[in-house]
């Protein structure tokens, strides 16, 4: 009856994989190209999560 009140956790991961590319492009600027290429990683890694989550929601 409440569905709309929780929160979906598409959205949260999105909005943890948007941070993660902009710590990563901060990273980049600052020069340190192992923090950015771990945290390019890890957003990676959270939009593989967000692809299966979408493809069994459907």
């Amino acid at each position: 009856m409440f569905g709309f009140l929780k929160s979906s956790p598409v959205k949260k991961l999105k909005k943890q994989y948007n941070q993660k590319l902009e710590d990563a492009m901060l990273a980049q600027r600052k020069g340190d190209i192992r923090a950015y290429a771990t945290l390019t990683a890890e957003a990676e890694a959270l939009w593989s999560d967000i692809e299966t989550l979408e493809k069994n929601n459907k």
